[in-house]
């Protein structure tokens, strides 16, 4: 199925979100089940009811906007969830003094999961601080980073 490139559709929707204090995650389509999925985020979380009122918001002017060139497809606005990974800069702005799991492809010290206070990035580098070290990891060491699950 041919679709508009999802970086034009993300600028589309975020005269959309910005009004309505809405932040994009992410955007993506699936070709198995023809669906589009809009990620998005708010200060306050995300809940059934803002998913509904951005669907709402958008589900008229994104048909207008065409994405997929007539074809048919289910539109979804979702929460991007507690653990997804991040991708944007946004992302670990978000995170910024807060504990992160980060997902080595590769051991560093005879460990691929490592958890700690995600203390700065830049586009290369991460740096969490993990009993009491620093640690400096290279972007592409990285499989995944996400914001730490704890459960009381």
């Amino acid at each position: 199925m041919n679709i508009k490139p999802l970086s034009e559709l993300r600028a589309f929707l975020e005269g959309y979100a910005s009004p309505m204090g809405i932040e994009i995650v992410d955007v993506e389509f699936s070709e198995k089940d023809r669906s589009l999925t809009i990620f998005i985020e708010t200060p306050a979380g995300v809940d059934l009811d803002t998913c509904e009122a951005f669907h709402n918001a958008i589900m008229d002017p994104i048909d207008e906007f065409d994405p997929t060139y007539d074809a048919p497809y289910t539109l979804n606005v979702s929460s991007p969830g507690l653990d997804r990974p991040f991708k944007t800069a946004r992302d670990y702005e978000r995170n910024l003094g807060k504990e992160v799991e980060v997902k080595l492809y590769a051991p560093l010290k005879g460990k691929k999961l490592l958890e700690g206070i995600l203390d700065s990035f830049d586009e290369t580098t991460v740096t969490i601080v993990s009993g009491g070290e620093q640690l400096r990891l290279p972007l592409n060491r990285i499989a995944k980073i996400h914001k730490a699950i704890k459960f009381d």
